[in-house]
């Protein structure tokens, strides 16, 4: 009976355990990003779409299938024409998944998807029949508005961009200083972006002079007058929706004004509709036009609640054609479209994903600078990620930007995406494969040849290599380091020195490391000494020791 007793005791002890383990389990939840927004389940076979959102791939084909375009929560209606899968995303939910004890997503079955997308299909369609009265009521307003407040013509859309002035579109008229600074990357927090300008290049502010040619809000229709931003936005969406490239242009160089001197339009202007027929002008064949819309994309990417919005617009891959083939100046926007937009945490994996970062990598050797500029800074933001710097490493980013180095092109920048890509192991042993050491050391040597800025980044990227790489000693032993090293010791700035004196701490620790070391087999010939160790420092091979 005892015993009996015991035994009862000692099961309902594990089936209590086991009853209060369990609710422990399901509480965690997997984090939002990692559910599909159509069926609110575990993505097992995730894919990218032109926004940057992710989805299950069987919840597109059901979409597919039934000609049904959701809503998502955020308003946004996405665009299924393209999908690529998304491994990143995929080996991070089961990563998750294994370290959370949880099961691997399972595939999801075709009628309970259907299911969950016909539930949305009769949740949408009444307010979609709703909605279409009050628009097209509001047209008409619209229409008599313009009727009454006819906008002003210009003798040629060419005066926007005054390129027989001074070169450069209107945002195009200031160069941004961060490219003078010193900027290094920390060592507590290597992951941390630096203070670094958060404007791109071919922005300028209100604060900026401007050109005889430039159009004022006096010359424009009297939008200012309006009491309601919506008919701000409603008269740009109509000149922009125009079939006329005339009235394009004349909305545009508006929307440039408006967006570059009134901070606070930027959100309010910043809707569903303008951003889309915003979206069709970027693939324009007209030049002009295709500038334009891309510079009108930068000033509205300055506001931070716009950053994911537009991404999530399908902006992103225009802006890698219009970088890739675009005119000059639609380049140099292009690539700043792409800075702005890297800035935001939410956007820098989607980025990478849609393909931006081998056109940013081919960007860093434009003719302009203004471009290279900003192509450097968009690459620096993308590879804060770790899934951006793997992919960095198997474009062969590393030797690309080290020969940047090594001719000087846009150094000082090149150098702080080397420093991002040496934080993984990836792109740390591609650069000690690449002699990146002997590269930097060398660079160092020839101090009075190079700006303090590309000195103090290549003793941050010393440092970030140094870090749990065996290797680092020997080839900065072969190149010298050591003696350049004493010098910006000496000499370089305050965070050089810092890094400077770290790195040869560190060398030094490592070599009394290796006197103190012992071959044990050896000693274990020469007497009975325990095996449990094999190579060990003179104060442990005296503690150990033992006489038989």
């Amino acid at each position: 009976m005892g015993g009996n007793g015991k035994h009862r005791w000692i099961f309902s002890f594990y089936q209590r355990s086991n009853s209060s383990s369990s609710p422990k389990q399901s509480k965690t939840q997997p984090p939002h990003e990692f559910l599909c927004p159509i069926s609110g389940s575990l993505m097992f076979d995730p894919v990218v779409i032109p926004s940057g959102q992710s989805f299950d791939r069987l919840s597109i084909q059901v979409c597919r299938d039934l000609g049904f375009t959701p809503t998502l929560q955020d308003g946004s209606t996405p665009d299924f024409s393209t999908i690529i899968p998304n491994l990143a995303i995929k080996t991070t939910i089961l990563a998750w998944c294994r370290d959370h004890h949880a099961q691997d997503p399972a595939p999801p079955d075709y009628s309970s998807v259907e299911k969950i997308v016909l539930s949305k299909i009769q949740e949408q369609t009444p307010s979609r029949l709703t909605s279409g009265p009050d628009i097209r009521v509001s047209e008409r307003e619209l229409l008599k508005a313009v009727a009454e407040n006819p906008p002003v013509l210009f003798s040629h859309a060419v005066t926007e961009i005054g390129s027989s002035v001074n070169g450069r579109l209107l945002c195009s008229t200031s160069t941004s200083s961060s490219s003078d600074e010193s900027v290094i990357v920390t060592a507590s927090s290597p992951y941390t972006p630096l203070p670094l300008s958060t404007r791109p290049a071919c922005f300028s502010g209100s604060g900026s002079s401007s050109s005889s040619t430039e159009i004022t809000l006096s010359e424009a229709p009297n939008l200012k007058s309006q009491s309601s931003s919506s008919l701000e936005e409603q008269e740009l969406v109509l000149k922009l929706k125009s079939s006329d490239i005339f009235e394009q242009e004349t909305g545009l160089v508006l929307l440039r004004k408006i967006t570059r001197t009134k901070e606070e339009a930027r959100v309010s202007i910043c809707s569903p509709r303008l951003l889309s027929a915003l979206r069709s002008l970027i693939t324009s064949r007209y030049s002009v036009v295709q500038t334009n819309a891309i510079a009108s994309l930068v000033n509205l990417s300055l506001e931070k609640s716009n950053k994911v919005v537009i991404v999530r617009s399908g902006f992103v891959p225009l802006l890698i054609d219009a970088l890739k083939a675009g005119s000059s100046e639609a380049q140099e926007h292009a690539a700043g479209a792409l800075f702005s937009l890297a800035l935001e945490d939410e956007n820098k994996m989607a980025i990478g994903v849609l393909g931006a970062l081998q056109p940013l990598l081919h960007a860093l050797r434009s003719v302009s600078e203004r471009t290279q500029h900003d192509s450097a800074l968009a690459l620096y933001h993308l590879s804060l990620i770790q899934s951006n710097r793997v992919k960095l490493v198997k474009l062969g980013a590393v030797l690309t930007l080290l020969s940047m180095v090594k001719s000087g092109d846009s150094a000082s920048l090149v150098l702080l995406v080397l420093c991002n890509l040496a934080a993984c192991p990836e792109g740390k042993s591609a650069m000690l494969d690449a002699n990146a050491v002997a590269i930097l050391v060398g660079m160092l040597r020839e101090s009075e040849l190079v700006c303090k800025a590309t000195r103090e980044n290549c003793v941050a990227a010393l440092f970030a290599l140094s870090h749990g790489s065996m290797r680092f000693k020997g080839l900065a032993k072969e190149a010298r380091a050591v003696e350049v090293l004493r010098e910006v010791e000496e000499r370089g700035g305050e965070r050089a020195k810092d890094k400077a004196k770290r790195i040869l701490q560190m060398m030094r620790d490592r070599k009394d490391d290796e006197d103190d070391e012992i071959d044990w087999e050896a000693a274990l010939e020469s007497g009975g000494l325990s095996r449990t160790r094999h190579r060990v420092g003179k104060d442990d091979f005296a503690a150990n020791s033992t006489d038989f």
